[in-house]
């Protein structure tokens, strides 16, 4: 039988522009009964998930709007009975990447169509909001802020850009790190960077957790106490090449429970930034939601 989607994008925000959503709309209308719908605000996907509870939501979109999706079917408790469809068209699309979902637009599509549902973990805060793919505190949200205004032009090189920037500017933060009740760090030594990894990188494919797979029921987590401005440096390089675990001062772990208290610091979830606050913690939660990905049905 014939997939029943639900296309979900903001035609305003896309990357393929007019022309190569309606080549996709076109592909997926070839073997599928499609309904498109454009969802410029958050609340737009819940109506449409509401007015079609027959069908399969497809994301036309990045990380951001995955998460976003992900969320709203997590609020009315109904992602054991919809799995989600990706097409990547956004500017990072991390997790299209750690699933080998392709960043053609239209292999993509054969993807919805064709493909396995897969479950998935996601990290719950404790606000109750989610992380689908990575949360970082620090100097990457920092990164994150710096980079938001040159996407227009830069792209993903814009995050590259907001690196620089926030590594040259930022000294640290006094936090105490905790992951399963372990203590990581005390408070004593400013730290760089928390990254909590479901997917395996961030930014358009900067390796923050290489190793992660976010369908095993851990998250990964990096810890940099580079904080000095050679450290900084050399850790922002092994960073783009996945080899931070080499750093002296990086420590990497696995767990179900995140703790990061202490000065006020900003995260970057999903690329949603938070504005600096003294506490955050996260819990993993295994198969929370399912998604189509590569390989046979």
């Amino acid at each position: 039988m014939a997939r029943r989607l639900l296309v979900l994008g903001n035609p305003a925000a896309g990357g393929a522009g007019e022309e190569g959503r309606r080549a996709i709309l076109d592909a997926l209308g070839d073997a599928a009964d499609v309904v498109d719908l454009v969802t410029e605000r958050p609340q737009d996907v819940g109506r449409a998930l509401a007015e079609h509870p027959d069908r399969v939501p497809v994301v036309l979109g990045g990380d951001g709007s995955l998460h976003t999706l992900v969320a709203e079917l997590l609020a009315r408790d109904e992602p054991a009975a919809r799995p989600v469809g990706l097409i990547p068209m956004g500017t990072g699309n991390d997790m299209a990447r750690a699933l080998g979902i392709s960043l053609d637009p239209r292999e993509a599509a054969m993807t919805v169509l064709h493909g396995r549902e897969r479950p998935m973990d996601v990290l719950v805060d404790d606000q109750g909001g989610i992380v689908v793919n990575a949360v970082h505190v620090g100097v990457g949200a920092l990164a994150a802020e710096q980079a938001g205004p040159l996407k227009p032009w830069l792209r993903r090189a814009a995050y590259a850009a907001g690196a620089l920037v926030a590594g040259v500017r930022t000294k640290g933060w006094r936090l105490r790190v905790r992951v399963d009740g372990e203590t990581v760090a005390d408070g004593r030594r400013r730290i760089l960077m928390v990254g909590v990894g479901n997917g395996t990188s961030i930014g358009g494919g900067t390796p923050l957790t290489p190793a992660a797979r976010p369908d095993d029921g851990l998250a990964d987590v990096v810890v940099s106490f580079a904080v000095s401005p050679l450290a900084r440096l050399t850790f922002g390089i092994l960073l783009r090449l996945g080899r931070q675990r080499a750093h002296d001062d990086v420590v990497t772990l696995r767990g179900r429970s995140i703790a990061v208290d202490g000065e006020p610091v900003p995260t970057n979830a999903d690329g949603e930034l938070t504005q600096a606050k003294p506490s955050h913690a996260w819990t993993l939660h295994p198969s929370a939601w399912r998604i189509i990905a590569p390989g046979g049905p």
